[in-house]
């Protein structure tokens, strides 16, 4: 029994990688090419060119996210120009904006490219003598009243 011709066409390779450089999730692939996601993950199974192409494309706007957090761990400068009206006239005057490190940017790249080394959970480790298990002992304590007196 043969299930439905299969909407994909070869150029859906080149548009997925397209958006993928966008930031395109497979969601976003399924939304424009109006399947379901399951459909766009049978794509990828079945259609080899389309699983690279979205690779690509991911692996591209992931590479450029993480330059872009890389020059804000480290502060940065570049040229730019402010446009002011000097009596009626344009005035362009050159600058360089500086944007300072940022810290936050600086320990979300710490945390994610040296694990073991920035991360917050440090893990503690309790032994005995010489590596051992710790050993446990139970104290207990009996408190003894004397009788009541009576009268």
């Amino acid at each position: 029994m043969a299930g439905r011709p299969s909407k994909y066409q070869d150029e859906f390779a080149e548009q997925a990688r397209k958006l993928c450089l966008l930031g395109a999730t497979d969601q976003d692939l399924a939304d424009f090419f109006e399947v379901s996601e399951q459909t766009v993950n049978a794509w990828k199974a079945s259609h080899p060119e389309f699983l690279e192409s979205i690779k690509k494309g991911k692996d591209l706007a992931d590479a450029e996210v993480a330059a872009r957090l890389f020059h804000r761990a480290l502060g940065y400068s570049h040229k730019a120009v402010k446009i002011f009206n000097d009596q009626g006239e344009p005035l362009i005057v050159d600058y360089e904006e500086h944007y300072p490190p940022d810290t936050a940017a600086a320990i979300f790249w710490l945390k994610n490219r040296q694990r073991t080394k920035w991360r917050d959970k440090q893990d503690v480790e309790h032994t005995g003598p010489d590596g051992g298990p710790v050993q446990v002992s139970e104290v207990r304590r009996v408190i003894v009243r004397p009788p009541d007196k009576k009268e």
